[in-house]
């Protein structure tokens, strides 16, 4: 009985006191004010790039707008800042974004989807562990890549094949920049579609629904706010890209005519920077109205962005009932 007691003693025992002194108290406080700080000021760091990006981008464009030309940017289709008559129409350079990036998405989402739905509701799992993860090495290709695939080996086939007058063209582009796309849509989809859970299709199943009727009846609307947040977050991927559109495009400053002609050189805003920062003259108008147009791209992704995350917050409420 005696050493019972003496073990409950000995358990009860404490190393340090319950109460701190002031000195400890104040070294708790001190250390999670410092550590608040310290992951605040982490978390605040992409925001305050961010931030920067865009003051240095507006400065660097300014002086443009206050120039006699800023209206031609959104007037004119013609892009020639170096000959005079100087133009720089963004126009045709705003329609080549569109047209490589909305053709790009017509492929990319249909196919991103299917595979999606395949991961999600068909294959087995063993078989999704080894397609997933091939289909996301797509996205770890570099982009250069892709534009030399395209330069060598897709450009010829379609002027032998297709009768094209040339190679680089809006068709090119857009069918290397749907297949940089496809892992951003089949992994956000295939997310949402497996977060809609075991629950909706079995009581599709127990209604007398096949598999295809529950997947297009049931899973894929209760999943549509991560669907479309894929679709946006690939349509995103293709707008920005430089390399590809750059090498693959043609770099022709057009509005092709017929407009749905896609063997036709285009040229996008994301080649015409990359194209033409590196041989302007520091200060000159052609220098700010490169920033000009990389603040109109900037615009665009920024409005995607806010587009894209309302439907991810929308899958993520779904995700716990509401």
């Amino acid at each position: 009985m005696n050493d019972t007691a003496a073990a409950a003693r000995r358990s009860v025992t404490f190393d340090r006191p319950l109460l701190c002194t002031a000195a400890q108290d104040l070294r708790g406080y001190v250390a999670r004010l410092a550590g608040r700080g310290l992951l605040l000021a982490v978390t605040s760091s992409s925001v305050l790039a961010v931030g920067l990006i865009l003051v240095f981008i507006v400065k660097e464009a300014w002086p443009f707008f206050l120039s006699g030309h800023a209206a031609q940017l959104l007037t004119r289709t013609g892009w020639h800042p170096q000959t005079a008559p100087y133009e720089f129409g963004g126009l045709s350079l705003m329609a080549g974004s569109v047209y490589v990036t909305v053709t790009a998405a017509l492929v990319a989402v249909p196919l991103g989807l299917a595979a999606a739905v395949f991961l999600s509701d068909i294959c087995s799992f063993g078989l999704r562990q080894v397609v997933k993860p091939v289909i996301e090495v797509l996205a770890a290709i570099p982009s250069v890549a892709y534009g030399f695939f395209a330069i060598l080996v897709l450009a010829p086939w379609m002027q032998r094949h297709l009768g094209f007058a040339t190679g680089t063209n809006v068709l090119n582009a857009s069918l290397l920049l749907a297949i940089m796309a496809v892992p951003t849509v089949v992994s956000i989809s295939e997310d949402a579609l497996t977060a809609v859970g075991r629950e909706l299709r079995e009581g599709a199943y127990a209604l007398g629904a096949t598999r295809a009727e529950a997947v297009v009846k049931v899973v894929i609307p209760a999943a549509h706010s991560g669907i479309i947040a894929a679709v946006i977050l690939g349509i995103m991927r293709a707008v920005g890209e430089t390399m590809v559109v750059w090498m693959a495009s043609g770099n022709a400053s057009q509005i092709p005519a017929p407009w749905w002609d896609l063997s036709q050189s285009v040229r996008t805003l994301t080649a015409t920077i990359a194209g033409d920062m590196g041989e302007t003259e520091h200060g000159s108008v052609h220098y700010h109205a490169l920033f000009a147009l990389g603040l109109v791209l900037l615009a665009v992704t920024l409005v995607l962005n806010l587009v894209s995350e309302y439907f991810l917050r929308q899958a993520k409420k779904a995700r716990r009932g509401g």
